[in-house]
């Protein structure tokens, strides 16, 4: 199955195994999802009817090693998410939050009867996580966040609030993050507990075939082994944060990938004065532009695989990575549609869909401008954010 938007042998690069791990995800993407998805996405409903194919197919906390969990590669994780992405990001969003998140904040800094209660479920797809961090008011700086914990006894009580929270709606766990006297602490949250009400959020213009939502903490009673015991401050949760921001560099070139060939597709179809559109030197500029940032991108997110898997990426690599792979891949769906006209502002075409989604992935796991000022500390030493 190789890629048509590949300019320069990409699949040499793989191995066996990872092409044919990226190829099942593609065929279970261009089976089940992309004939189904612009109804999900008008009608604004996440299938949860995917969630056990999704475990079947071993993607959920792929990543993580026991526990039921796949054990796969830096870079079959990239591969998959892109594949999902190419269908929606909500897909991949959806595999992001379960495994990346909420399954890897259990794995990296849970105690064992945690890891056991819940990841072996959420790899099966029987139990859905959710990762409680950013608040109304607290997104890019989450040291600010208000949501606190506070010893009763031998238990801890919660209040506060979370917004743009994936899958609390659906979810049976929560992993919540809070201020405490002892600094910020992860609590692992039933979300069957008393005082834990998940609102989705709605109407939206992006994202729209996953669920966000508001979460309310109104004195939330737990037991002391609902701590995160491993990790105290926001290391917990910035851990958690840079194994999605990983999976962006991928799924945004996959968003972009599926854009390009749409537009591609259309051209040589559709005729205009007598020839078709793709025959025209400023469309294949447009596909040539395209097709280069698609080939760079990739490039990118299989470096930053390759380090990740060696045990030498650092948080700045990923950085890079989610900034330039988002910023390009909104670019390239946006470009795409005006290949597809005005028949291009339609759900039979995926451009539009995919930018629209971008503008939510662009945003989530650090804006550009978050990104951006990580890198000129990097560059110049001096730290820009306040």
């Amino acid at each position: 199955m190789s890629d048509i938007s590949d300019l320069i042998d990409f699949d040499s690069l793989l191995t066996a195994d990872e092409i044919s791990l990226r190829d099942s995800v593609r065929s279970f993407v261009d089976s089940e999802i992309k004939p189904n998805i612009a109804g999900w996405y008008e009608k604004a409903v996440f299938p949860l009817e995917i969630v056990p194919q999704l475990a079947k197919l071993g993607l959920l906390g792929m990543h993580l090693k026991g526990y039921g969990c796949a054990g796969r590669s830096a870079v079959d994780y990239g591969l998959a998410g892109a594949e999902l992405e190419a269908g929606d990001s909500g897909l991949r969003t959806f595999v992001s939050v379960q495994g990346s998140l909420a399954m890897s904040a259990i794995y990296k800094h849970g105690s064992e009867d945690q890891k056991l209660e819940w990841l072996p479920a959420m790899a099966r797809g029987e139990a859905i996580g959710c990762f409680g961090l950013t608040e109304p008011t607290a997104g890019s700086d989450p040291s600010s966040m208000t949501t606190f914990a506070r010893r009763d006894g031998g238990d801890w009580v919660l209040n506060g609030a979370k917004r743009w929270i994936g899958l609390a709606s659906v979810a049976q766990v929560a992993v919540i993050w809070a201020q405490t006297d002892e600094g910020i602490r992860g609590f692992v949250v039933p979300t069957s507990t008393p005082g834990f009400t998940a609102t989705p959020i709605e109407p939206k213009l992006s994202m729209r075939a996953s669920i966000q939502c508001d979460i309310e903490l109104t004195d939330v009673r737990l037991p002391e082994s609902a701590v995160l015991p491993n990790v105290v401050g926001l290391k917990g949760p910035f851990s958690c944060l840079n194994e999605a921001r990983y999976g962006i560099v991928w799924g945004a070139m996959g968003a972009a990938r599926d854009a390009f060939e749409a537009a591609l597709d259309y051209s040589k179809g559709r005729m205009q004065f007598e020839k078709p559109l793709a025959g025209y030197q400023l469309t294949q500029q447009k596909l040539v532009d395209m097709a280069l940032e698609i080939n760079k991108g990739f490039l990118l997110a299989l470096h930053l695989g390759r380090k990740k898997d060696a045990g030498t990426l650092l948080p700045d690599h990923i950085s890079v990575g989610k900034l330039n792979n988002c910023r390009e891949a909104i670019k390239i769906a946006r470009e795409a549609r005006t290949i597809l006209g005005g028949n291009g502002i339609t759900l039979d075409h995926s451009p539009l869909r995919h930018a629209n989604n971008l503008e939510s992935v662009r945003t989530y796991e650090g804006t550009d401008e978050v990104h951006t000022l990580i890198l000129g500390r990097k560059l110049t030493g001096l730290p820009a954010f306040r």
